[in-house]
């Protein structure tokens, strides 16, 4: 088993950055917001010093996951980003990218930046790829894990060696306590599927968007209550609405029972409210 260290190197509260190294390799998993991106990538360099980047590996295409990428690419110009060819896809879309950029200037908004350089139509992928490939990072080797169901291009990034996956939403948020918020935006079943997969793979250690290691029990258990979680979660939902309950009535639960603590640090309101009413829709077409 290989000698890891992980840093978390995020900026602010709902980033999503952190940095793996093997003490030659390195390897930046997901980048954070754009507005957070030089400031992600000052955290790097405090924690490697004069040694390059050799790698950012991104999870999925949303903006506190992806955008960041751009920055730190023009600080470490030799890091290969590697993502889901889905992911290229949508990065190469302006349409995408002008979605990405009004949230990425809203949520910096709420932490009092107006201003900064704008390099989002530099996004890009260097090295697409799909489940089932390999990643040679230097000693280490992932395996390339689709787990779509937060969204289509979804994928983790499995260290066999150390049982070590580089997870993605789709397994759930951590919001401490056991507890784990549901985050499927493009297919309940299809989420259920790779939560099961994940929890097959025989998994010692996950890194968690947004949080951070869990390792052995804790690895096991996120696993476990995320599984629970979106299912009783879905069931709870489809009965407010089977007994005559609304939309509006369905998110309330979900504002209740997740929207406290922790979560409402790492997960802006407006974006848990659309998120919500997207899971929320699904559950009514895939299950009613």
């Amino acid at each position: 088993m290989k000698n890891i260290k992980i840093h978390d190197v995020r900026a602010v509260p709902g980033d999503s950055a952190f940095l793996i190294d093997d003490g030659t390799t390195s390897i930046l998993y997901d980048t954070g917001f754009a507005f957070t991106g030089y400031a992600v990538a000052d955290n790097i360099k405090r924690a490697l010093g004069e040694r390059p980047l050799d790698f950012i590996f991104l999870t999925h295409s949303h903006y506190d996951h992806a955008l960041g990428s751009a920055y730190v690419k023009k600080r470490y110009p030799c890091a290969k980003i590697v993502a889901g060819e889905y992911a290229a896809k949508i990065f190469a879309k302006p349409t995408a990218r002008a979605v990405m950029r009004e949230l990425d200037q809203k949520c910096a908004l709420s932490h009092g930046i107006t201003q900064y350089e704008d390099l989002i139509d530099s996004l890009c992928v260097d090295l697409p790829v799909q489940d089932g490939d390999t990643v040679a990072a230097g000693d280490m080797t992932f395996s390339v894990v689709s787990l779509p169901g937060h969204t289509k291009c979804s994928v983790g990034f499995y260290l066999r060696e150390n049982k070590l996956l580089l997870g993605t939403e789709t397994l759930g948020v951590w919001a401490g306590d056991g507890v784990v918020v549901p985050s499927y935006l493009v297919g309940y079943e299809i989420a259920m599927e790779s939560i099961e997969r994940a929890m097959d793979m025989g998994i010692d250690r996950i890194l968690v968007p947004h949080f951070g290691i869990l390792e052995g029990e804790d690895a096991k258990r996120y696993l476990q209550n995320g599984k629970r979680s979106a299912r009783e979660t879905a069931e709870e939902i489809l009965a407010i609405l089977r007994d005559g309950g609304s939309d509006e009535d369905a998110f309330a639960y979900f504002k209740n029972k997740f929207y406290h603590g922790y979560v409402t640090e790492i997960y802006p309101l407006d974006a848990m409210t659309l998120n919500t009413n997207i899971m929320i829709g699904l559950i009514k077409r895939e299950l009613m």
